[in-house]
């Protein structure tokens, strides 16, 4: 029987710089590292080799211990000592005895003239191999890190076109080079990101979905999971992974040079960046089914439609937050009573199924209390008994006027609710109206009964609207009131109010404003 034992395959062949001020050492040493395969580059004195390891890349030097200029322990010093070439392998070689504790001043290995052929060959065999692995340790270790700050801004991306910019960067950060990034918003349009490298800008833009669906055909079938390979559509040199969490789910595919991906390790750090930004999308598609159903259950609570008086033209706008995929509690109504226009506004606290059936129940028995010919005062104790009652931790807030069609007068009461604006050719100022909120169960002030001449404009809202984080809600009230217009058309109004204040809402926006007009019409 006979054994065998499998060595294992030299290291690719290395730049190598050889320093040796003997003509002939270097002759024999470099002759045997050229027939092994390596580059070879050589000098004859330390100040030679300081200058070039610095000046050109090596992966590997070979050192006389004895050189005119300096010793070669001193070179190795300074080399170890500088933090672009600390890494760098170095070996001495010495044709006379150096003490042991002279061998171990840093170099990496030491051999003793003559050297035999194969035991130069051997130990620099093994000092590549181990610095390689070194570097890419480090290398990998760094690739890693940097995953884990690209996932922040992957898992913290609000819409697409920032899940797109975030995986991009992302993949741009982590490998170096183009990136290109398909990521499907529905399931007829996709988000394309390319960037020309790290550092470099993002185009994202949306276009039909087709590609992503024949890349992922090619690469996943019916999986799920994450596969990398060559990718084509992106053009020659190319490789990507397609990922998706389910197979009922869109696909997301990264593409990269294939250069920047070259060993195992590389191959699974993209196919980890795949399945982060495939489990991202995912996220954001519920997130925008649950907002889009959020959004038509409030609308299903809230009035259908607004009655229309020429003498006091009436619009409303509704914004939901931005960042909150739950329905909230703010509402408003609009009924025409006899002779008079009940409006009123308000704001059940919390963002939750909660909130918004309590929201439709006080909502609706305003209605039934106005219906039944109270007034605001009225109407508010009634609500307030039955908060009480039903909801006792269902506080809300609200405003109620009651405008006679015929002689402009208006009936308010509020309910710990933002005042009411007024806006009319003297300027803008709100109306003081005190109350404490609903819910609560004690004792009101009385309703307050002002005149609303025409050409008067009157602005309801609730608080998210205006109210900013770490600002002074009166600060945020003052900046409104400045800027009125004395008689814009309410609808004008209403979408320039959202325009400039309702920008990135972190809560849901009720806005309602109502003007009294001359009898010759509506203002220009």
């Amino acid at each position: 029987m006979t054994s065998s034992v499998r060595t294992a395959d030299p290291p690719p062949p290395a730049r190598i710089l050889v320093v040796d001020d003997t003509a002939a050492s270097r002759y024999i040493t470099t002759r045997w590292l050229r027939r092994a395969g390596h580059e070879v580059v050589v000098a004859g004195t330390g100040d030679q080799a300081l200058s070039m390891v610095h000046d050109h890349p090596f992966e590997l030097v070979i050192l006389d211990a004895r050189l005119p200029d300096m010793s070669g322990f001193d070179v190795c010093e300074r080399i170890k000592a500088h933090p672009d070439t600390a890494a760098l392998p170095v070996i001495h070689i010495s044709a006379s005895f150096i003490e042991t504790e002279d061998r171990a001043q840093g170099a990496d290995a030491f051999l003793t003239e003559p050297v035999n052929p194969g035991e130069l060959i051997a130990t620099v065999q093994a000092a590549l191999r181990y610095s390689r692995a070194r570097i890419a340790a480090e290398r990998l270790a760094h690739r890693l890190t940097q995953l884990t700050d690209v996932s922040l801004a992957i898992n913290g991306a609000q819409t697409f076109p920032e899940l797109v910019a975030a995986v991009t960067h992302g993949a741009t950060l982590v490998f170096g080079g183009t990136a290109k990034v398909l990521v499907a918003a529905s399931a007829t349009t996709l988000c394309r990101g390319a960037t020309p490298g790290a550092g470099q800008r993002i185009d994202v833009h949306i276009e039909p979905v087709a590609l992503l669906e024949q890349l992922a055909a090619a690469h996943l079938g019916t999986r799920g999971g994450a596969e990398v390979g060559t990718a084509r559509g992106f053009g020659r040199d190319t490789i990507a992974v397609l990922a998706r969490t389910k197979p009922d789910q869109p696909a997301l595919c990264v593409a990269l040079p294939a250069e920047t991906v070259t060993t195992p390790e590389d191959r699974n750090l993209l196919r980890q960046l795949g399945q982060m930004g495939a489990l991202a999308a995912q996220g954001l598609r519920a997130y925008d089914r649950e907002h889009r159903l959020a959004l038509t259950l409030q609308r299903g609570l809230l009035p259908s439609h607004l009655p229309q008086h020429p003498d006091l033209p009436v619009a409303v706008r509704y914004i939901p937050a931005s960042a909150n995929t739950e329905v909230g509690g703010d509402f408003y109504e609009v009924a025409e009573l006899d002779g008079a226009m009940l409006i009123a506004i308000g704001d059940v606290t919390g963002h939750s199924i909660e909130a918004a059936t309590i929201m439709g129940e006080v909502r609706h028995a305003l209605r039934a209390y106005a219906a039944e010919g109270h007034g605001p005062a009225q109407i508010i104790h009634q609500l307030d008994k039955m908060l009480c009652r039903f909801h006792p931790t269902g506080y809300t807030t609200l405003c109620i006027l009651l405008v006679d069609l015929h002689t402009g007068a208006v009936t308010l009461a509020n309910a710990g609710h933002l005042p009411p604006l007024i806006v009319d050719h003297a300027g803008a100022r709100y109306l003081p109206l005190g109350g404490p909120l609903l819910g609560v169960g004690v004792d009101r002030p009385n309703e307050t009964r002002i005149p609303l001449p025409r050409g008067t404009t009157v602005v309801l809202m609730t608080d998210g609207l205006v109210e900013r984080r770490g600002v002074p809600l009166d600060e945020d009230l003052e900046t409104l009131r400045a800027s009125m217009i004395p008689g814009e058309n309410v609808e004008h109004l209403c979408d320039r109010l959202l325009a400039r204040f309702g920008r990135n809402n972190r809560d849901d926006i009720a806005l309602l404003a109502f003007h009294r007009n001359h009898p010759t019409g509506p203002p220009d």
